[in-house]
């Protein structure tokens, strides 16, 4: 620090040059801030502990592949299965294509399934005896603004009614909000009765979606999931079934591989930035070669030059690298508002700490060579202009 206000005369005095550089690294950083939340919000939806008790029972061909219901008694005659709830994925928009959330089918016990969603007793009740009741999540109701009572038109875009319509109605008969704070996206989901919509759809009556399997113990989860898939072992409706947490990742892998993606554009991102910002260090290295040599007849060692260097890189990419980070914090809120839950609502700590380290990094690399050349000065040949 005390060289501080040598390090900062350095690195303004070309202030254009400066600005613009500082720009550069902003606008890296912010893309930088944006897209590790991404990452982060797609690798943590498959770390949940919420549903450690509970697991899923799909296709094993695939996700869109229907299961017989005569399959629900024989699920829950296996030992340690509590419970056995139902659903099949909807898939409707409300309004307008942009406005797509989740939105499912379920049996009259998935709330007890999932006791993590807490509804209102009336309202579980009303859910039973309404046959197009629904029930959305407290955050989905807020952002379209609906109140119990109201009615949702959804329009389909795989399961036309008999009558050839693609338009649903449901009847809002309860909101659920999550029981974890920390769960909060997952309230971004809307759930309506199976037995309308299994009377009401033009194809597929009767089949199921995928089983959902709440089990006695989490220890004995292994052994159960390979009872209920020995169930159907050799048919034409193999199954597959594994926990809550590793059918997230099977679905979110469905996407892309965003880790791959995300690694993939910001090595180009930054392999780019470390190219300009080393060309600024050398270009300001190489104005100052006489100021240099002057403060080493001033006393000054070369490891002294070689850190005022180094520090005057490593600033340039802070200054531009924290205010795009912090930029990135104000936008990944807005950003969340409409991405359905699918982002967090803020930028995570090991982002932030990721990117100080990347940082520091780049500061150092941009900045070694400059620094060394600064190191190694000849002051009478610097002085000299050789």
């Amino acid at each position: 620090m005390k060289y501080l206000h040598l390090v900062w005369a350095a690195l303004f005095r070309r202030k254009t040059r400066t600005f613009f550089t500082i720009a550069s690294v902003l606008a890296a950083f912010l893309l930088f801030g944006l897209l590790d939340s991404v990452r982060t919000a797609f690798a943590q939806a498959s770390e949940s502990v919420a549903g450690a008790n509970r697991i899923l029972t799909m296709s094993r061909i695939s996700f869109t592949m229907s299961l017989p219901q005569s399959l629900l008694a024989r699920i829950q005659a296996v030992p340690g299965v509590k419970e056995v709830a139902y659903a099949n994925w909807f898939g409707g928009v409300y309004q307008d294509p942009k406005n797509f959330f989740a939105n499912e089918a379920v049996s009259e016990n998935f709330f007890s399934v999932y006791s993590d969603f807490v509804v209102p007793p009336e309202q579980l009740a009303a859910f039973r005896n309404t046959r197009t009741g629904a029930i959305v999540g407290e955050a989905l109701a807020q952002k379209y603004g609906w109140k119990i009572g109201d009615k949702i038109p959804l329009q389909a875009t795989i399961f036309p009614q008999k009558d050839g319509s693609n338009a649903w109605t449901f009847d809002l008969v309860g909101i659920y909000r999550v029981a974890d704070p920390k769960e909060k996206n997952n309230e971004q989901a809307m759930f309506f009765n199976w037995k309308y919509f299994d009377e009401a759809r033009q194809f597929g009556n009767g089949a199921i979606g995928w089983y959902i399997e709440k089990v006695d113990d989490p220890a004995n989860a292994d052994r159960i999931a390979n009872a209920i898939d020995a169930i159907s072992a050799n048919s034409d409706h193999e199954t597959k079934t594994q926990s809550e947490n590793a059918f997230t990742r099977s679905f979110v892998s469905q996407f892309a591989d965003i880790g791959l993606i995300v690694a993939g554009i910001m090595s180009a991102v930054f392999f780019t930035l470390i190219l300009l910002t080393g060309n600024t260090m050398a270009q300001a290295v190489r104005e100052r070669i006489p100021e240099l040599a002057i403060l080493k007849t001033l006393g000054f060692s070369n490891p002294g030059v070689l850190a005022l260097v180094l520090a005057e890189s490593v600033l340039l990419v802070l200054l531009g690298g924290l205010a795009g980070i912090a930029l990135a914090a104000v936008v990944v809120p807005a950003m969340s508002v409409h991405a359905s839950g699918l982002l967090p609502d803020n930028v995570r700590p090991n982002t932030w700490a990721l990117g100080i380290g990347l940082m520091l990094a780049i500061g150092l690399v941009v900045g070694v060579l400059p620094a060394l050349r600064g190191m190694h000065l000849k002051i009478v040949d610097a002085l000299a202009g050789r």
